[in-house]
Parts: structure tokens; sequence; C-alpha cells
């Protein structure tokens, strides 16, 4: 990407600053992953250089919701009808639309967000408001459209009043979002605002302590990175340098991944 088209993408995200030592993210040397010795596909800690490995078939020992059942067998079409049609609690009492989900079902990268707003109610997509607009220059600044990941939600609908996602609401989606996860097969997740990183990482630390960090995701130890919502962000102007870091810290593994 040229460096007026980028400082274009920056200059959309509130950064006005570019950083000497981000320089070489676009097309700079990176360093090499070293494999860690408890992974299977080799994740490296970077921020404290500590891997925290999930497991999350102990964490997780609720039954399965009858609506989930057969997910872990379904194709794209059969999970994409079986959300559509998904009765399994009462957001479907006072959901427009379902929000399955969009992008490259091969994606390399796969955003996952908190739940459907009132835009993404409306129009059946993900992240299409005002932090949809923020996050696609967020992409953008590191090279990517909106079409090279997949975007997805923890919920697939949304809750009343924007409020946040109950348990039960959490464990009835589960299913299909960790189907999602295994039909893209990403090489990189990036957990997007604090509900999704909690949920996703089972863990109740705050966002501020999740970010910056590596963690591996799944029995695939997918390597995880947690950042700040667009929404928040728009909130909150002035944490936008730290989300630019974060993104910074996944183009730099996805650069890893190339050259591997």
């Amino acid at each position: 990407m040229d460096e007026e088209r980028r400082q274009g993408y920056l200059s959309a995200m509130g950064i006005t600053l570019w950083e000497p030592r981000c320089a070489a993210v676009s097309g700079g040397e990176a360093a090499p992953v070293e494999p860690h010795e408890s992974s299977p596909i080799g994740v490296q800690a970077v921020a404290d250089e500590r891997m925290i490995a999930l497991d999350q078939s102990s964490e997780r020992s609720h039954p399965e919701p009858a609506g989930l059942s057969g997910v872990a067998s379904m194709d794209w079409d059969a999970l994409a009808a079986a959300v559509d049609s998904c009765r399994d609690c009462g957001l479907c009492e006072s959901r427009t639309r379902t929000v399955f989900g969009i992008g490259a079902r091969n994606a390399e990268l796969l955003l996952i967000g908190e739940a459907p707003g009132a835009d993404e109610d409306r129009l059946g997509e993900p992240f299409v408001g005002r932090a949809g607009q923020l996050l696609t220059p967020m992409l953008g600044a590191i090279g990517l459209s909106r079409e090279q990941v997949y975007i997805a939600n923890v919920l697939k609908c949304r809750p009343p009043g924007n409020r946040d996602p109950k348990s039960d609401e959490v464990q009835h989606c589960e299913g299909y979002l960790l189907r999602q996860v295994e039909l893209i097969r990403p090489r990189i997740i990036l957990a997007v605002g604090r509900i999704a990183a909690q949920n996703l990482l089972c863990s109740d630390e705050t966002i501020g302590r999740l970010r910056g960090r590596w963690f591996a995701f799944g029995e695939a130890s997918i390597p995880l990175r947690v950042t700040y919502h667009p929404a928040y962000l728009l909130r909150s102007p002035d944490q936008k340098a730290k989300a630019w870091e974060d993104l910074v810290e996944i183009r730099r593994r996805l650069n890893n991944i190339a050259l591997a």
C-alpha cells in the first residue's frame, strides 16, 4: 500500500502521528516466530512473554442447547440456516434479523465482536453502523479490506437496548461461533471489545489487562489478540493509539506466518 493511502486510513482512525517503530509493518523484515513448547502451532507471547492455553472442554460443561444438535458437522449453508431459524433463547422474540457473519470464508484473520447493534439488526450484517465505519479504515491501515477478513459476533441476535449479553445467551450461540471458527480455520483471531474478549478467553479481567498479549484459543491453539471496540474508540479517541498498536501486532504476526 502506498504511503499516501496509508496516511489517509490513519487519519480516518484519528491517528495523526506515524510511529517509526511501526514503519516496517508493511514491508520490512518481520521477526521470526519461535515455536512454543506446549503449543502445536507455535504461538509466542509478545508483550508479556507468556502463553495462556485455554482448555475449553473443562471451562464449559453446560449441556448443548437443542438448536445446536449436529452443528459440529454442518457446512456453511446448513449453519447459516440454523442460525436464521434459531429460537433457543428469548432474543429471537425481539430481533429483526439474525446476524450470521460476513467476509472471506478462508480468511487468515477472524474478527469477533460482541453482538449486533440496531443497524446490524436491521441489515443483518455485523459492524455496519458508526463502529463499522471506523473498523473499515482500521483494517485498511494494515493493508486489509473487509472482504479479506471474516467478521462475526459472540451473539447472532441483538440484545434489547444493546445491553450486555447474558451468560445463557452466549451459551446458546457458542456452538454456532465455534463451528464458524472450525470452518474458517483462521491464522489469527482478533477479539474486538471487552465482552468478546472475556467470553472467548473465559476471563473476567479488564480489557486493559487482556490487550497487549497473545493467547491461544481452543484445541487448535489459534493465536488470539484483544483490542478495543470501535464504539469505545469513538467515545474515547485518546485510546486509538493503543488500538493501532494492537493492529500493528496483528500485521506483524500475519507477516511472520507468510514468511514461515
